[in-house]
This record gives C-alpha cells, sequence and structure tokens, in this order.
C-alpha cells in the first residue's frame, strides 16, 4: 500500500502514522528524518540539504524529490510505503508522480486528517514538556498531578516558543496556504480520503483502516 499523509501541526498525524505502518508493515518516510540521516552519515544529498539549512534557507523542489526518490527504491519500500512531510505543494505532488511513474508505481490513497484551527490551538496552547526529562501533558487532556510538576521526576514544567498561541496560529496558516492547492489536487485524482482527527485516537485509526481497506 503507497500512501501519503496530510494533515496540520498538532493532528496527531505521528500517533497515527505509527499505527499505521505497524499494520500494514511498511516504512515510515518522513523527509525530515531523511534530511537528518543524509546530514549524520555526511552523504552527497545530506551535504547539500545542510548547507541550504545553514543558510536558513528552504531546501529547493528537485532536491527534496531527489533524497525521497532514492528512498523509495529501497527494499523495505517493495510492497509500500507512508509518506509524511512531503508532498508538501502541487509542484512537489507533481514531480512526485512523475518518479513513481518511471518506477512503474502510483499512489494508492492520500489520508487527509481533518481538525479545526480553534482545536487545534487549544491543543497546543495547553501543551506542557518536562525541563528535566521532556516528558509531555497537556492542562486540559492530561495535566500533571502537581500543578507544573513533571509525575515522573519531579522537573519543572514549561510551555515551547512553538506552543504559544500566535506562533501556532502562523503554523497552522501557513500548512493550509500552501497545503489546499494539494488538497484539492489529490480530490481531484480521486485518491483523499478525508479523516475526522478530533476523536480518539482509536476512533481516528479505525477511520482510516475502515477507508483504506474498503477501497482494497
Amino acid at each position: 500500500m503507497r500512501l501519503v499523509l496530510l494533515g496540520p501541526p498538532g493532528a496527531g498525524k505521528g500517533t497515527q502514522a505509527s499505527a499505521i505502518v505497524s499494520k500494514y508493515s511498511i516504512p515510515h518516510i518522513s523527509t525530515g528524518d531523511i534530511f537528518r540521516a543524509n546530514i549524520k552519515n555526511g552523504t552527497e544529498l545530506g551535504k547539500q540539504v545542510e548547507a541550504y539549512m545553514k543558510k536558513g534557507l528552504l531546501v529547493p523542489d528537485e532536491l527534496v524529490v531527489s533524497i525521497v526518490k532514492d528512498r523509495l527504491t529501497k527494499e523495505d519500500c517493495k510492497e509500500g510505503f507512508l509518506l509524511d512531510g512531503f508532498p508538501r505543494t502541487v509542484n512537489q505532488a507533481e514531480a512526485l508522480d512523475k518518479e513513481l511513474k518511471d518506477m512503474n508505481l502510483k499512489l494508492d490513497r492520500v489520508i487527509n486528517i481533518e481538525v479545526g484551527k480553534e482545536i487545534l490551538i487549544e491543543r497546543a496552547i495547553g501543551r506542557r514538556i518536562c525541563k528535566n526529562c521532556g516528558a509531555t501533558y497537556h492542562v486540559k487532556f492530561s495535566p500533571p498531578k502537581v500543578e507544573n510538576t513533571c509525575d515522573k521526576c519531579g522537573g519543572e514544567l514549561y510551555q515551547r516558543d512553538d506552543d504559544k498561541a500566535e506562533t501556532v496560529e502562523k503554523r497552522i496558516e501557513v500548512y493550509q496556504e500552501q497545503t489546499k492547492p494539494l488538497i484539492d489536487y489529490y480530490k481531484e485524482k480521486d485518491l483523499l480520503l478525508n479523516i475526522d482527527g478530533t476523536k480518539s485516537i482509536e476512533e481516528i485509526f479505525y477511520d482510516i483502516v475502515a477507508s483504506l481497506e474498503g477501497d482494497f
């Protein structure tokens, strides 16, 4: 099964990605992970990526596509894959289609986890992290037993800058602006599965599996 996973920041993509790859025994391909691995291993692609990142520039589409293509040729992708974080734009989606066609492959489905902006902001701004051990809490959904104190190690909890309302709102707006055309692109190709991301983790996964297996 060859899948793409879409969803705004805070939609719970990471949790669902883990469950999907476990159920279908396919690799989870995250462009961020690929970048880090190539940089760590000192590959030619990694050096190019690092040069852009050090300058604070976005990695060009051609380079991102080259890295993803290289990853898709690996043995563990023979039975399928789950792409996460790529494609981000219609240009990247078109490039991916071309590369897959050259490999005599095509996408099966694009899973789009939908969550409204207000809920995403509420999820993010309530998140607290332990300064000591990194454990995660939420002031509303999973609060610590003692306010601002980690249950596990007694460390102080704090709010990341990334989780402050104005930052979260901006990230969501950027995602929606960039991704709306991409969602329309896959909808026109009849590949899009819209999934309600406001349900429980278990219910969301059930809906994803039911939608996928209803097609195969």
